[in-house]
């Protein structure tokens, strides 16, 4: 069974349990106000089924509220910083800050941010770039989470990795591309074992070289109240494309991971993400400003193009506003297990309260 949550109401809610970690009201709204952004956008897996391994995080000391970043490098083009395992809806959109204020005086910059807790929906910060009028390109990484088999490979390797890149266009919404280079996100897994959208039957694969979309091959014997840990299964999550997908996934590694000082994934490692992030100026670039009017000619005829029976040609980041306008109406749905399941962590930090929906 679904049921669907007014957005404001399943914010109110969620921030509650934040505050209750130990999250100042502030925080606590921002971390709430960006899960169900995701939720929103139809990224359920970066949505609020991340409460309770959140709460959890905080619990073991793996994720600190109220953290502020530490800048270890500021030149005029180049920034480091250390989130300090702070939570990602903090950190990243303060990185994300530094290098829009970057490059907004230079045309171009580099920003590495480090030991941050989960940044969530890489996508919300490439359109934040994109609402100051910013390219940006980020590469991602989650040090200590390995989930996914390189191609070719049965044993784990790999984050998810997630790549990034925003467009602005002037007058029209950005062009925004955020994918995980696996065959899907671990929080898609997560969802579909809570009862949500199935996996494909090629998501994952076994150490004997079976394909399957069931999550137990990722988390291990599954109960409908009890944890997802990732580290008890025996199979793995696929790269996508192959390749390809498994190519992009390594250099996510590298940049998002090693160059940022995160440190690319490895076992017996502390979660937190790396992102590796460029940021340009497309003015200072363009001073004939022809970029925006070439843009929408190429995209003009890009989606002219014969459909499939069936299908729409879509640009990145249209999928994302389409689930929006819908679920801003409806709501956000939820699988009544995954909703049990915030419930319960809810509970155990107090808060007790029934949403009114």
């Amino acid at each position: 069974m679904t049921i669907q949550i007014p957005a404001g109401a399943l914010t109110d809610f969620c921030a509650e349990i934040f505050a209750r970690v130990g999250c100042r009201s502030e925080e606590a709204r921002r971390v709430s106000a960006s899960l169900v952004d995701a939720n929103l956008t139809g990224h359920d897996s970066h949505g609020v089924i991340r409460v309770p391994r959140y709460v959890d995080w905080v619990r073991a000391g793996q994720l600190i509220p109220n953290q502020s970043i530490e800048r270890l490098v500021d030149t005029p083009v180049i920034g480091v910083v250390d989130g300090r395992f702070g939570f990602g809806q903090t950190m990243a959109p303060r990185a994300v800050d530094i290098g829009v204020e970057k490059a907004k005086a230079t045309g171009l910059s580099a920003i590495s941010l480090r030991n941050s807790g989960h940044v969530g929906r890489v996508g919300e910060w490439a359109e934040r770039a994109a609402a100051a009028g910013l390219i940006s390109i980020h590469f991602v990484n989650a040090a200590g989470s390995i989930l996914v088999a390189p191609f070719g490979g049965l044993d784990r390797r790999l984050s998810t990795a997630p790549f990034c890149a925003g467009i602005p266009r002037d007058g029209a919404a950005p062009i925004v591309l955020d994918f995980a280079t696996s065959v899907v996100a671990e929080g898609k897994v997560n969802v579909a074992s809570r009862g949500g959208k199935p996996l494909p039957p090629d998501a994952l694969i076994g150490p004997d070289g079976a394909l399957s979309g069931d999550p137990a091959l990722l988390y291990g014997p599954l109960t409908s109240d009890g944890p997802r840990d990732y580290g008890r299964g025996l199979g793995a999550i696929r790269a996508f494309g192959e390749h390809k997908g498994s190519g992009l996934a390594l250099i996510c590694e590298l940049i998002g991971g090693s160059l940022s000082g995160n440190g690319a994934t490895g076992p017996g490692r502390r979660f937190s993400n790396g992102m590796f992030s460029f940021y340009v100026d497309p003015k200072q670039v363009d001073p004939a400003n022809v970029f925006d009017a070439d843009m929408t000619r190429y995209l003009d005829w890009f989606q002219r193009a014969r459909a499939i029976p069936g299908k729409t040609i879509m640009t990145p980041g249209e999928p994302e506003r389409v689930a929006r306008a819908k679920r801003v109406v409806s709501g956000v749905p939820l699988p009544s297990e995954a909703w049990a399941s915030i419930l319960a962590a809810a509970r155990s930090v107090g808060v007790t309260r029934a949403l009114p929906f």
